[in-house]
């Protein structure tokens, strides 16, 4: 009817369904909280459709009528009668230069306080896009193993601003580094994670600033990088993304842009690598394409770092086919129980 623009509003680990009006002023939430909204739709008598998920229930869709929101459909219920799954907490921490960060810690089922856990690092993609209030399948499978797993929102990521977002202009692996680091030894102040038993994955982005994280640091003893770049000209002309390539990055050919291109790339610095990693990604990505990971895959072998190379057939930037999932889960579990 013209009298409302619909949206959804990310915000500090929420995703929110809003509204303002088109003549502007205030921004009215009409679902928020400790949830995400990932969709909505509208009837004609006003009532909303929304797809809701929350920390221990995966999207179910919920109606909201005259303010009371009721959930409609229970496709899980079934399944999560059978689960113990590990609590989750926001955490707040400040950055090695004093930035405001947050994230969040799925705890073992079971927890104890007191007691130290092998934990893993768990980075998000994008990296525009943060870690909310959403069911974490994957990090409910770590945590019923055993482990504790923390999930930084470092600066690149969104929910906190446009400046933090674009914290990490021309700088992969500067200041987002510094967060996730200061993620684990905020979890490590705790008393909940062991510093001997650290681990570090991620996936797309977040398998980049993994690459990062161990061309700096030996502290973790197991990374899995998946469908990640390392020496990033290589994607030039050959990925999904020139436009980006030459926003953020410039020209490869020019020397100045050359050279932010060598500066960034995590191949770069293979010889400082030591931490045993697993790498994956689909035969078929061309978002990140595979030769990242071959590339990284012979520079660590050559070197004699322990590492395997995983590449799923007919796969793109997500693992999809069943059979590929259930090995590429399996794979993680079976990588990080041997080293932790």
């Amino acid at each position: 009817d013209g009298k409302a623009i619909w949206f959804l509003l990310e915000d500090s680990g929420e995703q929110n369904l809003a509204r303002i009006s088109p003549r502007g002023g205030a921004i009215e939430r009409v679902i928020s909280g400790e949830s995400v909204v990932t969709a909505f739709a509208q009837g004609s008598n006003g009532e909303i459709a929304a797809l809701i998920s929350r920390p221990h229930l995966p999207p179910e869709v919920f109606s909201l009528k005259r303010g009371q929101l009721q959930q409609r459909s229970f496709s899980n219920r079934e399944w999560l009668a059978g689960l113990q799954l590990g609590a989750v907490e926001k955490a707040h921490f400040e950055s090695r230069d004093g930035t405001a960060i947050e994230g969040f810690v799925i705890k073992p089922p079971g927890f104890v306080e007191g007691r130290r856990y092998p934990t893993i690092l768990n980075l998000h993609g994008g990296p525009q896009s943060q870690y909310d209030y959403s069911f974490q399948s994957d990090a409910q499978l770590f945590a019923a193993n055993g482990y504790l797993v923390v999930h930084p929102n470092p600066r690149g990521s969104t929910g906190y601003g446009e400046a933090f977002c674009l914290g990490i202009w021309r700088n992969w692996g500067g200041p987002d580094y510094e967060d996730v680091m200061a993620a684990v030894d905020d979890a490590i102040a705790r008393g909940w994670a062991d510093p001997e038993r650290l681990g570090v994955t991620g996936w797309s982005y977040g398998g980049m600033l993994t690459n990062h994280i161990i061309t700096r640091t030996d502290r973790f003893k197991a990374a899995i990088t998946g469908a990640s770049a390392t020496l990033y000209v290589a994607n030039y002309g050959h990925d999904m993304y020139q436009g980006w390539w030459e926003q953020e990055l410039g020209l490869p050919w020019e020397p100045e842009a050359r050279a932010r291109y060598e500066r960034l790339s995590p191949y770069n610095a293979v010889d400082k690598i030591v931490t045993p990693t697993l790498i994956m990604g689909g035969e078929i990505d061309w978002n990140v394409p595979i030769i990242n990971s071959e590339q990284l895959y012979l520079a660590l072998k050559k070197r004699g770092v322990d590492t395997q190379l995983v590449v799923y057939p007919g796969e793109y930037h997500g693992i999809d086919t069943p059979s590929h999932a259930r090995d590429l889960y399996q794979r993680y579990l079976d990588w990080f129980a041997k080293r932790l």
